[in-house]
């Protein structure tokens, strides 16, 4: 066999790695004397080299017994390491997916779609992270180690910054807690390492990260703060009485009543309730005008807060309701509804003036999106429905909507308990709307507020937006109804026809 060249073993560097050099060129690396003779064998050295021998091979920084490798340490670092990048991949992009696609508004999948390219990178430097916890092979490998790094420090920050605020048990904070304190280390462990060293442009590098992390807070503080604020919501709600008629059955007469809405802003919204009620009111005169005296009763008898003089509600009496466009239903931008109602009753209803209210409970589309099974009506009498479920005589009757809403930032959803968007409708109880961590199917008990936190509520109600606009009309009925007990004109005689109790040809009757 010929002359082998000389060998070269360079002293190990900070983690026990010695690099094996032949001819001037680094011809691979080693842990120790085992993994020294495998890279000679693969150039042709004999397996019975004298490692010892000072003509084949020369040492550095320590001779052949000098390998301070810690393969334990070594490999519980790559693991660590390892774990932590997937876990974090994996965190940016259950964040950022749900956005990217169905976020409402542009900058809002532009923060989701960052998200899942901060998860990307992260997958790709998973697999840096075997080459530089290893023989260290490409020189890009601790660069994206670090970028990866450093991606989640940040993330992690707001995550925990924005569970303070409410400080409520959530299961992604067994994720986003440990992964901050993963990040501190990983970030000072390759500081450490100087894991920058194998970039050729080092300061452009850290010039891209910063000009990325600028972008990203920006977006999202004009995605949760500036725009939600920015665009204010303009409803046109409108009851109108149309022209009475008679019905088909001679005693009753029909009261046309068109109903309209239109979302006349910029931002789409959630209708999570309404109601159409039309009240028939009957009044008793006061001609002393002691009106004003009596008006706390009134108040407390029929819910009004108003006083007459010359007049006192007597009474006030649902003749119809019912929803107008349907929990669940949305309103797009520009986007208007109407619909027509005809209110029946007696002609000789006693009613002095008929009252038609409008009201829509709605929420901004772009702050929450509700699941589709809220529009689905539970009735509360019905005992097959357990969370449902209240006897008629504690709670009345009412239909129940209740469905999960979840935040268009995706940070704050996993930052907080789940909500639930609970709504009421009923014909006799009114309506009622509140969005809060209550879930019916976890808790079987049917209330309104009882067992609600009302300060969450509150909170729920303005940062989804929430909020409800009305609008009414009224109609006297002085010309389309008559007094109980008078006779109908069609009813009475003609003029020149003989009375019942008159003979006929008695003209000093009339």
């Amino acid at each position: 066999m010929g002359i082998q060249p000389w060998v070269i073993v360079e002293a190990p560097d900070g983690r026990g790695l010695r690099e094996v050099v032949v001819n001037g060129e680094v011809v691979g690396t080693a842990w120790s004397s085992g993994e020294l003779r495998a890279v000679l064998a693969r150039l042709g050295y004999p397996g019975t080299l004298d490692l010892e021998d000072p003509a084949a091979v020369l040492w550095r920084g320590g001779g052949s017994g000098t390998w301070p490798d810690r393969p334990w340490r070594r490999r519980a670092t790559a693991a660590l390491m390892i774990a932590g990048m997937l876990a974090s991949a994996a965190l940016h992009m259950v964040i950022g997916w749900p956005d990217a696609l169905r976020a409402l508004t542009f900058s809002q999948r532009v923060v989701g779609a960052i998200f899942v390219l901060a998860g990307l990178v992260q997958c790709v430097a998973v697999i840096a992270a075997f080459d530089h916890c290893g023989r260290r092979q490409f020189r890009m490998s601790g660069a994206l180690v670090l970028l990866g790094s450093f991606i989640t420090l940040p993330t992690t920050a707001t995550l925990i910054f924005m569970w303070l605020e409410e400080r409520e048990y959530t299961p992604y904070l067994l994720a986003f807690g440990p992964l901050f304190l993963w990040s501190l280390w990983a970030l000072l462990h390759c500081v450490r390492e100087k894991s920058w060293k194998g970039l050729p442009q080092p300061k452009k590098f850290a010039a891209g990260v910063a000009f990325t992390a600028v972008l990203t807070a920006v977006s999202l503080a004009y995605s949760t703060m500036y725009q939600p604020t920015a665009a204010p919501i303009r409803f046109v709600l409108k009851a109108d009485f149309g022209t009475p008629q008679t019905d088909t059955d001679p005693r009753q007469v029909a009261v046309p009543l068109t109903l309209y809405v239109k979302n006349d802003g910029g931002i789409p919204v959630y209708v999570i309730n309404d109601d159409y009620t039309v009240w028939g009111e009957t009044f008793a005169p006061s001609a002393t005008g002691e009106g004003l005296r009596h008006w706390k009763e009134d108040t407390e008898s029929l819910s009004a807060v108003e006083a007459e003089r010359y007049a006192r509600t007597a009474r006030k009496e649902v003749l119809r309701s019912g929803h107008f466009y349907g929990p669940g239903a949305w309103l797009d931008a520009g986007e208007e509804f109407a619909a027509e109602k005809v209110v029946r009753l007696p002609k000789d209803a006693d009613f002095g003036e008929l009252e038609a209210t409008l009201r829509v409970h709605f929420m901004r589309k772009d702050r929450g999106r509700l699941d589709e099974d809220f529009a689905r009506p539970r009735f509360s009498w019905d005992k097959d429905l357990e969370q449902y479920y209240c006897p008629p005589a504690e709670c009345g009757e009412n239909a129940v909507y209740h469905g999960r809403v979840r935040h268009n930032n995706n940070l704050v959803n996993v930052t907080r308990r789940p909500r639930y968007v609970t709504a009421f409708w009923g014909p006799r109880t009114g309506l009622d709307v509140f969005i809060s961590s209550f879930d019916f199917r976890k808790r079987s008990l049917y209330v309104h507020r009882e067992g609600v936190d009302t300060a969450e509520a509150q909170r729920e109600k303005e940062r989804f937006g929430a909020a409800v606009v009305s609008a009414n009309a009224k109609i006297l009925t002085a010309g389309f109804l008559r007094p109980p007990g008078s006779r109908p004109p069609e009813d009475r005689p003609p003029r020149d026809a003989p009375s019942e109790d008159r003979p006929p040809g008695d003209e000093e009757g009339r």
